[in-house]
């Protein structure tokens, strides 16, 4: 049987487009939520997640970064997809006849100087993904969409402009996560380490857990703080750390950071992405 990865969108998502790039052998599963994405994978629908946390224009995807804590997966990967926006129309549509696109909202933006230049009308869209699936059921010649070149091949769309971006820089990170985890597997690339920790309430308890890592040579590549139970007072950080929890260095690091916190879960240890490492374009 065919495994799943299950991921939020419709076909055609940059999500699904992540999943395609470094799956290929698994099914999709496109799900309405985040949280259906987990379920999925947690009722053994699908056998991974794939799920953004970041953008390198907008920053963490808090509706899915505040997910991770509660989420009863683990992360066994990352994945980086650079976000190209293309026009797309009906076949035999030209550019000249495009009078307004749809989009997701946050895509809308990033393609603005070309949409001015061409006085194209933008109009959101809950969706990019599904705006393309919509215009193909519509046959509408005056209309187009942003989205992926991905999409317009699933949806029997011709592509008019491709990455008509204002930034080539757009990048997207996503997390893996499986029912499982497999401390056993070490990367080419080396490793990554996520987990979740809340501080004593002492004073300077932040600054003293994060000394461990410093005097031990321990990269810490993020660092993000969660409300808990819905107090102003964060209390309670997510963090990404270079190396294995076996490695000796992060071994003692994260017994120094024992000493200042209540509470430490790791999410994962994953091999860190060629992107990362800066071995892939």
């Amino acid at each position: 049987m065919t495994k799943k990865i299950a991921f939020q969108g419709e076909l055609g998502a940059y999500s699904h487009e992540a999943c395609a790039q470094n799956y290929p052998d698994m099914k999709p599963l496109p799900c309405r939520t985040f949280e259906d994405v987990i379920n999925a994978v947690n009722s053994k629908d699908a056998e991974f997640a794939m799920l953004p946390v970041e953008n390198s224009t907008y920053g963490r995807v808090a509706d899915s970064h505040r997910l991770l804590p509660s989420s009863d997966l683990h992360i066994v990967g990352e994945a980086f997809t650079r976000v190209r926006i293309s026009l797309m129309a009906m076949p035999g549509a030209e550019l000249s006849d495009i009078k307004k696109v749809r989009a997701h909202t946050v895509l809308l933006p990033q393609a603005a100087a070309f949409l001015n230049k061409h006085n194209i009308h933008p109009e959101s869209a809950v969706d990019s993904a599904g705006a393309a699936a919509e215009l193909a059921e519509s046959g509408d010649m005056t209309s187009g969409v942003l989205a992926s070149e991905f999409a317009a091949q699933i949806y029997g769309l011709n592509v008019l402009a491709k990455n008509i971006e204002d930034h080539g820089h757009n990048t997207t990170r996503f997390l893996v996560m499986s029912r499982d985890c497999d401390l056993s597997e070490r990367g080419n690339t080396g490793m990554l380490t996520s987990f979740i920790f809340r501080v004593r309430n002492l004073p300077a308890a932040l600054y003293k857990a994060m000394g461990g890592f410093a005097t031990n040579g321990v990269n810490m590549t993020k660092l993000e703080s969660y409300m808990v139970d819905g107090h102003f007072t964060a209390t309670q950080f997510y963090a990404d750390i270079e190396g294995h929890p076996e490695d000796e260095n992060v071994k003692r690091a994260l017994d120094e950071l024992s000493y200042f916190t209540s509470e430490i879960t790791i999410l994962g240890t994953y091999p860190r992405a060629p992107e990362r490492a800066g071995t892939t374009d």
